[in-house]
């Protein structure tokens, strides 16, 4: 029922952290993993860590936002690897800007990456799965998805916006057997939220770090290896008539209002 065997998987930007993560869960599934990342030393990063990991993956050099880039992408993959089976919308970025501070067009390319990017994607990989009568197809949506915070307005509009492109590719493809769900991490721990872990300067504990611990039910920020499980299932036939939603994977951080303080 979890098995992936002979499929083919797009990760986009997952050279490193949760995108990896999630292509070697979905590898070790039996999946074939391609990936893509905008620039090559990044490619090249990512093919580093797959080999060391044992997977035989492919990587291209794309930019998610570039319609023309993703349809020869998507082309080549299907020439020489096969149809795609299953899409993890994985690329994105975010810019810690309080909203009046920030630029019109850095919350442009924040939307364009986050929310464009996979429309793009989809959209060049939904004709195959229809000719193909299946698919997959994973947005990483965010707690952003359902909560505002302060710098993140940018980031939070895109991940909410991810959350009804998810609901609608289910209503208008779903009748094609192409599932679209999508995963809303909690706090995890990778290279893009070490600046909210890391000590203060003079030693003291960040307490943005310490807030989110006390928050979470779990107690803990996540992993990525806390996201495999989860993918697997969202890939897999075992979620074959689970469409449209939301898997929070946070601790229960959305669950709980916090502990109240003694």
């Amino acid at each position: 029922m979890f098995s992936l065997e002979g499929r083919v998987a797009l990760v986009t930007g997952a050279a490193y952290g949760i995108g990896l993560a999630i292509a070697q869960a979905l590898a070790e599934a039996g999946a074939r993993i391609v990936f893509n990342c905008s620039r090559q030393e990044t490619v090249d990063r990512g093919m580093k860590a797959y080999k060391e990991l044992g997977i035989d993956a492919k990587g291209y050099l794309c930019d998610v936002t570039d319609e023309i880039a993703v349809k020869s992408m998507v082309a080549d993959i299907e020439r020489t690897i096969g149809t795609i089976d299953i899409l993890v919308n994985n690329a994105g970025i975010i810019k810690r800007v309080p909203m009046t501070q920030m630029d019109v067009e850095e919350f442009r390319q924040v939307v364009n990456v986050d929310l464009v990017g996979p429309f793009i994607c989809a959209k060049a990989v939904i004709p195959g799965m229809i000719r193909k009568g299946h698919g997959k197809i994973i947005n990483i949506c965010s707690l952003m998805s359902e909560l505002g915070r302060e710098t993140v307005s940018a980031y939070a509009s895109a991940k909410g916006g991810l959350k009804m492109l998810t609901r609608n590719i289910c209503a208008e493809y779903g009748e094609h057997n192409i599932q679209c769900n999508a995963i809303g991490p909690g706090y995890i721990a990778t290279e893009q939220t070490a600046p909210l872990r890391e000590p203060q300067p003079d030693g003291r504990p960040n307490q943005f770090d310490a807030f989110i611990k006390s928050r979470t039910p779990a107690a803990r920020w996540g992993s990525p290896e806390d996201l495999k499980g989860p993918a697997v299932f969202l890939a897999s036939d075992a979620s074959n008539f689970v469409n449209g939603q939301i898997l929070y994977v946070d601790g229960g951080l959305l669950a709980s209002l916090g502990h109240h303080p003694e």
